[in-house]
């Protein structure tokens, strides 16, 4: 049975009971090229036996048919045509699985340098990240990237595997070596004591995965699966305020419902109530809570990641793309942005670019006024008002957008404090952007 805690909603007072949600974990994998990613979360699934049977026989087949003695276990994870043909994992790959002691999602992300922007989509809700070196090569220049971008997108925790240390001997100094390294790596992109963890595995064999190895003798932390299963989980989201990006306006005009007018999306962050004061944004205007409906029909309250739809007690203008939030704790309504930006297409970024920015259900005109600085993730320093941000480059922007947005700082609010940079041509995406997050604590170094 899933525990639950009592909370007050910020906005009315009310008591709320809602799910504990260190029972859940998300976490993601990030890595260089033929690191051992699948093949890592493939062991964790099959050694947690959340792999169905026939699942299982088909991947035995398919190992047998390319001439292997033991079932390569990547296979339950590179599930495209291609990703198998060539070995490599292109797109993200969800997976689930469960212990007795919590539940995880897991992104396994693609390790090629082109697949960056699928690494920053898995990781962008991850709690998590587990960030897999090959111990033959150690830390590499997609090592570095890869970290610059967890930190950037906030992930609070970061375990390096280095995988494949039966092919090193099961070295105690090849591992201190590395470990050593991207240490002092994590510090200077801002990470804590106690939030990087360091753990030698071989997903192939099983090595310190689901059960300690008796191989490394000389390692006496806990394995890959045991620390996943204790590390804390980031706050709350039910603790921010309350945010509704509207996704659509409900009105049945039926016999049965001829006046309901209802606004359906996903609780963004925070916990909204019955007779809650919200405001409907960017028009500010102010009203109160009279329902909440869900699939399940009326409740009483609804917390972030919950479906809804919100009737408000007053009859105000409220359309796709607005933002309902808490009334005492409304973003901030602003048409300059402030961000740093991950660039995830071919063709460069430049000063003076027209865009598209979509934030939260809102899509708007927007104009790239300025690159202010390149965060070189190599060497820890940025380069002052770059001519271009290039392919997977990291930068600082200013934004002026065509209407003003209500929002938040990314790490008040993940969902409501990053926006996507849109090609009005074609609909590609060209970047994602985190606000308020700057590049001085990667540059540090």
């Amino acid at each position: 049975m899933t525990e639950t805690t009592t909370r007050t909603a910020p906005d009315s007072g009310t008591e709320v009971t809602l799910p504990v949600q260190t029972d859940q974990l998300r976490l993601a994998t990030a890595g260089s090229v033929d690191d051992g990613k699948s093949t890592l979360v493939g062991r964790l699934l099959h050694d947690t036996k959340s792999v169905l049977a026939d699942q299982l026989d088909a991947v035995h087949r398919a190992s047998a048919d390319r001439g292997l003695a033991t079932p390569d276990l990547s296979l339950l994870v590179d599930g495209l045509r291609a990703e198998r043909e060539q070995g490599i994992t292109i797109d993200v790959a969800y997976r689930y699985f469960a212990t007795p002691k919590r539940s995880f999602v897991l992104a396994d992300t693609p390790g090629h340098v082109q697949y960056t922007r699928n690494t920053v989509t898995g990781a962008s809700t991850a709690q998590l990240a587990v960030l897999l070196v090959d111990a033959r090569n150690g830390v590499v220049e997609q090592t570095r990237r890869h970290a610059a971008v967890l930190a950037l997108l906030g992930v609070p925790q970061l375990v390096l595997a280095v995988n494949k240390i039966d092919m090193v001997d099961f070295d105690e100094a090849v591992f201190t070596r590395i470990a050593t390294e991207f240490t002092e790596h994590a510090r200077a992109l801002g990470y804590r004591y106690g939030t990087v963890v360091t753990i030698p595995v071989s997903a192939l064999h099983g090595d310190n995965v689901v059960e300690r190895s008796a191989n490394t003798p000389w390692y006496e932390g806990p394995s890959l699966l045991e620390h996943l299963e204790q590390v804390p989980v980031a706050p709350d989201p039910h603790d921010a305020p309350f945010r509704l990006p509207v996704q659509y306006v409900i009105r049945p005009r039926t016999a049965e419902h001829p006046d309901y007018r209802g606004y359906a999306g996903q609780v963004a962050a925070g916990v909204v109530a019955e007779g809650d004061e919200v405001v409907v944004l960017p028009a500010g205007v102010r009203t109160r809570v009279s329902k909440v409906d869900t699939p399940n029909g009326p409740q009483p309250k609804a917390a972030a990641g919950h479906s809804i739809t919100l009737l408000l007690e007053d009859d105000v203008d409220v359309s796709r793309g607005d933002l309902i939030a808490a009334a005492d704790s409304a973003p901030e309504l602003t048409d300059e942005l402030d961000a740093t930006v991950c660039w995830l297409a071919e063709k460069p970024l430049k000063p003076g670019a027209k865009v598209l920015v979509k934030h939260g259900t809102r899509t708007v005109q927007a104009l790239v006024t300025e690159l202010s600085a390149r965060f070189d993730e190599q060497e820890l320093s940025s380069v002052d008002s770059p001519d271009a941000l290039q392919l997977n480059e990291i930068g600082r922007v200013q934004v002026r957008t065509a209407e003003p947005l209500p929002v938040d700082a990314y790490a008040d609010s993940r969902r409501t404090g990053s926006f996507l940079v849109i090609d009005p041509a074609d609909g590609t995406t060209l970047a994602a952007g985190l606000i308020g997050v700057p590049l001085a604590p990667f540059a540090a170094g």
